[in-house]
């Protein structure tokens, strides 16, 4: 808890710059993590800015995803770049810059993300709060929401306790210490009734075809994986639908299922039980076509279609990648590729199906953890003043919008 004190402190000091003459704009990039991250920055912000949005730049198609969009009223709506002057301050949570192309070239006053940290740190933000130890955004939000002695309502627990879960899989894939404390804090608040309605939606019938397709395309790899093929797909999201069912095969340690979406751009969605890191896998295989990172057990590449040579099919090359490239030396951690902080973003998806049972299992398990880790050094927080600023604690800052449609993870 005492690690945290001094980014909480920079993010009361932040709050209170803030000007109820500006307009925010919290873009993400839709996933249940990002979701409720944004709806815990909308809550902090609430009553010192004239209006908060909340703006998505990919699309949301997963059946759970947009049943958390619905049961919890979660007010996101699709980002317009037109509109990009209407709006005084931004922020970004879940995410960095370098994540979408969308994000580029918006000047962010906020940066909140949980993935690797970027090459170079991003310049320009008043609070800049980057920690790769920790397993989801929302446990991070959770902190501040405790540091600033703010309760959230029943739809906002809950909308973050499905963020952790979703980012940690129930604890299986990451998540330590501060992620347990945040997921046993939110289930004092949270609607558990309302999570297993979410968790219960899970495909889409006009998805069968997809994994029959995948099925028939199915190809063995080394080091006991696998690629499923599924030519061209309308969203990223089916891919990540198809790779997290493959994952429950027993004796598959990794699954890279692949396709062409908006009919120029190959992606590759990769999953993998931990025994090796499937984030540097997808980048030596595809770092020097597109962009391409993640985790250990998540990961996703892109890439032009363009880039395949000229007279080879689009499911050979990523094959033939697959099975050739070697690891690169680790000198900095991949970035999270363009689209998703589902791995990071991209992902941020969530397991296809998880037990009914396990939020409860989860939150015991967090309360009997008596093991303490210290918390990892590798935080970074820059606070820096507002140009203009009078005074450190004057109001003035920037703003964003926020409140609309609903939202998905993919």
């Amino acid at each position: 808890m005492s690690a945290t004190s001094p980014l909480v402190a920079a993010m009361r000091q932040w709050r209170h710059t803030l000007s109820k003459e500006e307009r925010w704009c919290i873009l993400i990039v839709a996933d249940p993590d990002a979701l409720a991250a944004a709806m815990a920055l909308k809550r902090i912000m609430q009553h010192r800015v004239k209006a908060v949005d909340i703006m998505r730049v990919n699309e949301v198609t997963r059946p759970d995803n947009l049943a958390m969009i619905r049961y919890l009223h979660i007010p996101v709506k699709a980002w317009q770049p037109e509109k990009a002057a209407s709006y005084d301050r931004f922020a970004v949570v879940d995410s960095q810059p370098h994540h979408h192309v969308s994000l580029k070239d918006i000047p962010f006053s906020l940066v909140i993300d949980h993935h690797p940290l970027p090459p170079e740190p991003y310049e320009g933000a008043q609070l800049y709060d980057v920690r790769p130890d920790v397993g989801a955004t929302c446990s991070m939000m959770t902190r501040y929401l405790q540091g600033l002695r703010i309760t959230p309502a029943p739809l906002l627990a809950t909308a973050m306790l499905y963020g952790i879960r979703t980012d940690t899989a129930a604890f299986e894939r990451s998540g330590g210490e501060d992620d347990f404390r945040a997921y046993q804090w939110l289930s004092r608040y949270a609607d558990t009734a309302i999570l297993r309605r979410i968790l219960r939606s899970e495909y889409l019938r006009e998805w069968l075809p997809l994994f029959s397709r995948a099925f028939r395309s199915l190809v063995d790899c080394r080091g006991a994986g696998a690629q499923a093929w599924l030519n061209d797909v309308s969203s990223s999201d089916l891919l990540v639908a198809v790779a997290d069912f493959f994952t429950r095969v027993h004796g598959l340690r990794w699954i890279a299922v692949s396709g062409i979406v908006a009919k120029n751009t190959v992606v590759v969605i990769f999953r993998g039980d931990g025994s090796r890191d499937i984030g540097r896998m997808a980048d030596a295989c595809f770092y020097d076509v597109g962009s391409a990172g993640g985790h250990r057990r998540l990961a996703r590449a892109e890439f032009p279609l363009s880039a395949v040579p000229e007279g080879m099919k689009p499911q050979e090359f990523v094959l033939r990648r697959l099975q050739t490239r070697k690891l690169r030396a680790i000198t900095a951690r991949p970035a999270t590729p363009e689209s998703g902080t589902e791995a990071a973003a991209a992902e941020k998806t969530a397991p296809a199906a998880l037990p009914a049972a396990t939020a409860d299992a989860v939150a015991e398990k967090a309360a009997d953890s008596k093991t303490t880790r210290k918390a990892a050094p590798a935080r970074r927080l820059r606070e820096r003043p507002r140009r203009s600023t009078p005074a450190p604690d004057s109001h003035g800052g920037r703003s964003s919008a926020d409140e609309e449609s609903e939202r998905e993870n993919d």
